[in-house]
């Protein structure tokens, strides 16, 4: 006799996991804006090093004279007699006033005999001049909001004077007065600025920016609205999401493409939330559109 086989068991259908989907938002301080002061300090450090220029300061009654012979110390010996000199002909010397010398102090070197000047600085004035109008610009433009039409007035407005004052006549003599201008920064002023102010916008944007932020997930949202605080949770039924009207200064050029979020919620109690500096606005909004309108389905 065979034995009876026993039936084979039912194969259980396998259930798809859902994956879990979720986005961040984070929303930045205006000091994100200021990219170009720190990087245009760094710049012109590095052009200032590279022109290899170097200054001085001199009494008020210096005098420049031209095409004088004089005689350098080189060395001095332990009694402070000249132990080596060196007579240098036709050459272009400052001229300083009579008990108003070389601070020794800043050059202490000159008690053993002629050095070169230490102080990095360009010859060309421009680079101060570049990094002085990025700094006001900078400063405007993160402090006076232009939205919308604003922005559109500002520029109209802005190309209007310049014709008018073209075709008065007055526009080469304002270019003309703007040449005179000028303004150098040596290579430690450049530096100090960029370091400080980049420090703190590598801070503030890894770290202190981060602690406030959306988290959306399909039919849910976390918001964490202070440094430190806990997350609270909405159901994202009838939520909105929208980007607010953008300053063309602010977030386009300087934002590279940032804006200003909005988010709404529904129900009983609802609530408004403001993210400001979004970067990418319009790519995570249209990412937040598509989580709202997926559900989570669980089995």
């Amino acid at each position: 006799m065979s034995a009876a086989v026993p039936p084979a068991p039912a194969a259980v259908p396998l259930v798809p996991q859902v994956q879990r989907r979720e986005l961040t938002i984070v929303g930045h301080s205006t000091l994100f804006y200021w990219w170009p002061v720190w990087a245009g300090g760094f710049l012109m450090a590095l052009l200032t090093l590279f022109d290899n220029d170097r200054m001085v300061t001199v009494n008020k009654d210096a005098v420049l004279a031209e095409a004088t012979d004089v005689t350098i110390v080189k060395e001095w010996d332990d009694k402070g007699k000249p132990k080596a000199t060196e007579n240098l002909k036709d050459r272009d010397v400052v001229v300083l006033p009579d008990k108003h010398g070389f601070n020794r102090e800043t050059y202490p070197e000159l008690s053993k005999g002629s050095m070169h000047p230490r102080l990095h600085i360009s010859h060309r004035r421009g680079y101060g001049v570049a990094f002085a109008v990025i700094l006001c610009l900078v400063t405007i433009i993160t402090n006076i909001p232009l939205r919308g039409m604003w922005s559109v007035l500002v520029i109209v407005g802005t190309i209007t004077l310049v014709l008018i004052l073209n075709l008065a006549g007055w526009w080469g003599d304002i270019v003309r007065s703007a040449s005179y201008l000028d303004i150098r920064i040596n290579v430690g002023g450049y530096l100090f600025i960029a370091v400080v102010l980049f420090i703190a916008w590598l801070v503030t944007m890894l770290l202190f920016d981060r602690q406030i932020y959306l988290t959306f997930t399909p039919g849910q949202l976390k918001v964490c609205t202070e440094i430190g605080g806990g997350e609270k949770v909405y159901d994202s039924a009838g939520m909105s999401v929208e980007k607010q009207r953008g300053d063309i200064f602010r977030h386009r050029i300087l934002g590279l493409g940032s804006g200003d979020l909005i988010v709404k919620t529904s129900g009983a109690q609802a609530h408004q939330f403001e993210l400001d500096n979004v970067l990418f606005i319009n790519r995570k909004v249209k990412m937040i559109e598509d989580l709202l309108k997926t559900k989570q389905v669980t089995e």
